[in-house]
């Protein structure tokens, strides 16, 4: 019988005990004096978003496949927790032992999103880890961190001893083996550091030192460790079909974001999305065979008892094999009554078609992310989608028995003139027209609904608008008064909503995505002053992050406004992703001049992701 980190009267105090109870259906259970190696695997956001994750899930399944490695979750503690484990000094937990994290020999922290940079540090700080990797002894634990945001490690390269770049399925027992490997000959932490340098894939920060020019630009960056390369290149599956997937996936007490069974069907895209890291990043495309995903959905089905699968891709229309997937999947989810989700499809006849038969028509939404109101627009962004694709869509939509309709927009994109601002609530006037032209009155369901969401564009490295200049707070607070503005001119008003996304936490975005080294000393600034969970609008703190930038000198406009210069050395450079920055910088030029570039099935465009020997950019060859 585990023994509770938090006791009965604390757990009665909290928001959702079952957060931090463990004991869930298909978590894993060892013995932690039977196994070589410790390993927590943290997702600084509260337990609801962080259990909701599908790569986690996927590490927590592949390392405890091992039986020398136990594998145990940890999350950041929501507010009223992180309250009472400061005031009664409650060392931060796995939830699987309950044991302090500071026990572990590995604390791996996934890097899905830059506002949560202050919550890496409550973790730490929780668990009595040093915050900063230069002054960690031998007795705490190697801090690796993964994941998107390691695409830019440098604004936390301070609290990091590593970070891991690719795919966790291809290095993570290699990393293990030398550090089991290391400890059994009396090794240090440093040296097994310095062995882990050696991995083509892995970067050791303090191995590393930045020289800037006059002017705040990277003057270079060059190994200080003969075990470091100058080149990290980052590591991925090629192989889909036969990589560690959970076939007993976690399933929690508590209600979760969500909560259902995950299928990744592939991992990549074909698209070319200028504004698009994941597209770029997770290059290039790679399937599962439809038998492996037909094993994988029915194992998963069994084992959780969900009454939901959803498929997960950058863009499931792409998959080769989407209709006989869907065919299986209607057939074995409805002899359970099991709901099929289908996310990221593409608008078109067969999608509709599809949605039709797995949702209610009359209950749900359709979703449409046109990114762009005009069509100048989309061909900067590349977005690969026409008006007359988005009308037409609509139009079968309707015709399908849909009245409700999202749309998804981007505001300060690069080049944005107030006409592509004017041009979302004008597309969105078309789609309100277009249903009350299709559905003839006496079989309409009520009035159309049009919600219309706008996010605010945030540059990211490894995409071609990795040079672009960025709008301020200001700026983007009034292209999103324009629309409003404009959308109270529209004849179907009553029939369309607006929402859009707070701009500060954009900007806060913006200046850590493309940030260096040197802003490690804001996000420290702002945890002592007690900010954590900005992600999370009731929780963030504006005037704390203004007071921290002013304290340690940074200039805002450096980070985001300016647009940098073409041979401009980016914090990030160091790093191969297989996309050339060559072709990054072709792309951003063609952004410009409103070129278009195909998808990677119809036409190669030399990206460099061949580079790596398989996925798409081999599928006419096998």
């Amino acid at each position: 019988m585990r023994e509770l980190a938090l006791s009965d009267e604390i757990l009665m105090k909290i928001e959702k005990p079952a957060r931090y109870i463990g004991g869930e259906v298909n978590m894993v259970k060892k013995n932690p004096k039977n196994v070589d190696v410790r390993f927590a695997m943290c997702f600084p956001d509260v337990y609801d978003i962080g259990m909701s994750h599908l790569g986690i899930q996927i590490i927590y399944d592949l390392l405890n496949k091992r039986e020398d490695i136990y594998c145990e979750r940890v999350y950041s503690p929501w507010i009223d927790l992180d309250k009472i484990m400061r005031e009664e000094n409650i060392p931060l937990f796995a939830i699987e032992s309950q044991e302090p994290v500071k026990n572990f020999d590995f604390l791996g922290i996934t890097l899905q999103y830059e506002m949560c940079y202050t919550n890496i540090l409550q973790v730490l700080d929780l668990s009595s880890i040093p915050l900063m990797s230069k002054e960690r002894t031998e007795e705490d634990p190697i801090v690796i961190g993964g994941g998107p945001c390691a695409y830019n490690p440098e604004p936390i390269a301070d609290f990091f001893d590593i970070f891991y770049m690719g795919e966790g399925e291809t290095q993570y027992y290699h990393l293990i083996d030398l550090y089991k490997k290391n400890k059994k000959n009396g090794g240090s932490r440093i040296d097994f550091l310095e062995m882990a340098a050696t991995i083509p894939c892995m970067y050791v920060p303090m191995f590393y030192d930045v020289s800037y020019h006059e002017d705040g630009t990277i003057k270079e960056m060059l190994p200080n460790n003969t075990n470091a390369q100058k080149t990290v290149k980052k590591d991925i599956v090629l192989d889909f079909d036969n990589v560690s997937y959970p076939d007993k996936p976690l399933v929690p007490f508590t209600k979760i974001v969500q909560d259902r069974c995950v299928l990744e069907i592939q991992r990549g895209c074909i698209r070319e999305c200028r504004f698009c890291q994941a597209g770029s990043v997770y290059k290039p495309l790679r399937e599962k065979s439809l038998e492996t995903l037909k094993r994988i959905a029915l194992n998963q089905l069994e084992s959780t008892g969900q009454d939901e699968i959803s498929l997960s891709s950058l863009s499931t229309s792409d998959y080769s094999k989407l209709q006989e997937l869907i065919d299986f999947l209607m057939e074995e989810c409805k002899k359970k009554n099991i709901n099929i989700s289908l996310p990221s499809l593409r608008i078109d006849a067969f999608s509709l078609d599809v949605m039709s038969k797995v949702q209610d028509v009359k209950k749900s939404s359709i979703t449409f992310a046109p990114e762009a109101g005009t069509q100048r627009m989309r061909n900067v962004i590349n977005k690969g989608l026409t008006e007359e694709d988005i009308l037409n869509g609509a139009k079968q939509a309707f015709v399908g028995g849909w009245n409700k309709v999202k749309l998804y927009f981007m505001l300060g994109q690069p080049t944005e003139t107030n006409e592509d601002v004017d041009g979302i609530m004008d597309l969105c006037e078309k789609i309100a027209e277009l249903y009350y032209e299709t559905v003839p009155k006496e079989e309409r369901h009520g009035k159309c609904q049009i919600t219309a969401s706008t996010s605010f564009f945030v540059p990211k490295p490894f995409t071609p608008f990795q040079w672009a200049p960025m709008c301020t707070a200001e700026q983007f607070l009034d292209k999103a008064h324009r629309v409003n503005d404009k959308l109270k001119t529209l004849l179907n008003r009553k029939s369309i909503k607006y929402n859009w996304h707070e701009s500060d936490i954009s900007v806060l975005e913006g200046l850590l995505a493309r940030g260096d080294r040197r802003l490690s000393k804001i996000i420290l600034r702002v945890y002592e002053k007690g900010g954590i969970y900005d992600s999370w609008s009731e929780c963030h703190d504006k005037n704390i992050w203004k007071e921290a930038i002013e304290e340690t000198g940074v200039d805002l406009d450096f980070y985001i406004t300016r647009e940098r210069k073409d041979d401009e050395i980016f914090p990030w450079d160091f790093i191969d992703t297989g996309v050339t920055k060559d072709f990054l910088l072709r792309e951003w030029h063609d952004a410009k001049d409103e070129k278009v570039t195909p998808n990677c099935r119809m036409q190669c465009s030399g990206c460099g992701a061949a580079s790596f020997g398989g996925g798409v950019c081999f599928e006419d060859k096998n």
